[in-house]
């Protein structure tokens, strides 16, 4: 039942590795380019919204910059990256052209997820470019987001459109026919595990983010409701996956849909700090769905501002809530533990009764 999910999928992000966009001299693979477009183009004339997050940026920019292999200084991949872009978007529209289509690129790094007025403008634009004889393109913006670079994020982000699209479905083509545990493909995997993760692998080749960033991309697409498959970007075709075939690895859904705004918060915000909470504060936010008060931390971890989000931990150091911060973390490790009627005595002011308010508080189990 789980891969006919896929076939009902109306929005779509596929994102295709390093080593399925390039062939073994680390140049386009014209073939397996033109098969994925045909492909995505044709989803969409026939109403399924697909977007293309695209690596391959550095790799295609080491030839014309006589480079052998990834460089491992960060000017030098920058430079890869703005080299390679060009000659990648050349390349697509050579193909989306002629057939009455045409790339539109976004090239993106997390401050325009962190950022709510950004987030909902990105929203506003790929939802204006829903419909459109276009194939909208999505990268990091490699040449100035030095810590993407350094971290492989080309997966994760993947994620991050996956939730800002509302994607029912994401579909990342590697160089793996899936996801190997002891030694065994797995066809499905049900919930990302410690298990798991201790199963993912580290960087090699070529691209950048390995398996262990492939994992992140499945914990945030199914922790928010989504499906996520991996499979080979050249041994299978992306019609065959979504037409719910048994290729690659499904990581099935592990959460629900949560409005909007609230999955922002939960799968989309880097969390600045984290507070640990007592039993009585984990009780009312798990059971009876309250704010978050003074009185039930105990422990305050980072440099924050008012606004920032933050993880909110039990005594026994588990994530059990995301949710944004009413008080810097200065003000926070002075009125924590502290009763609500002490806050304007103890700081000289007090902008709210709570820590962090349920409007702005999600679950995270």
């Amino acid at each position: 039942m789980s891969r006919e999910s896929l076939v009902r999928a109306r929005r779509i992000v596929v994102k295709v590795g390093t080593r399925t966009l390039l062939d073994d001299q680390q140049r386009p693979d014209l073939e397996t380019i033109r098969r994925l477009l045909e492909e995505m183009i044709a989803l969409r004339k026939e109403g399924r919204n697909v977007l293309f997050v695209s690596s391959g940026a550095i790799g295609t920019g080491l030839g014309p910059l006589g480079l052998s292999k990834r460089p491992e200084d960060i000017p030098m991949l920058q430079a890869a990256a703005a080299v390679g872009q060009a000659i990648l978007m050349q390349t697509y529209n050579s193909f989306l052209v002629p057939w009455g289509s045409a790339v539109a690129q976004l090239l993106l790094t997390h401050e325009d997820f962190q950022d709510r007025r950004r987030y909902l403008n990105l929203r506003n634009v790929l939802q204006a470019l829903e419909g459109k004889s276009v194939l909208p393109v999505i990268n990091e913006n490699d040449t100035v987001a030095v810590d993407e670079i350094k971290f492989g994020d080309n997966d994760v982000l993947a994620g991050l459109v996956a939730n800002a699209v509302d994607a029912e479905a994401t579909v990342l083509l590697s160089d793996v026919d899936g996801f190997y545990m002891d030694g065994a493909l797995r066809p499905e995997v049900r919930e990302v595990t410690p298990a798991v993760e201790a199963a993912a692998g580290g960087t090699t080749g070529l691209g950048s983010g390995g398996m262990i960033s492939k994992i992140r991309c499945a914990q945030t697409v199914t922790a928010a409701g989504g499906f996520m498959v991996l499979a080979h970007g050249k041994k299978t075709t992306l019609r065959e996956i979504l037409e719910g075939k048994p290729l690659g690895t499904l990581f099935c859904p592990t959460g629900t849909r949560l409005d909007h705004r609230k999955r922002w918060i939960a799968h989309t915000l880097k969390a600045a700090g984290a507070v640990t909470v007592d039993a009585g504060g984990a009780e009312a936010l798990c059971r009876k769905g309250r704010s978050l008060l003074p009185v039930g931390v105990t422990a305050c971890e980072g440099e924050f501002e008012a606004g920032d989000p933050v993880l909110i931990r039990d005594a026994a150091g588990t994530a059990i809530a995301k949710g944004l911060v009413n008080y810097a973390s200065p003000d926070l490790r002075k009125i924590m533990g502290r009763k609500t009627e002490e806050i304007e005595r103890i700081l000289g002011f007090r902008s709210t009764d709570e820590i962090v308010h349920r409007d702005n508080l999600v679950l995270l189990s």
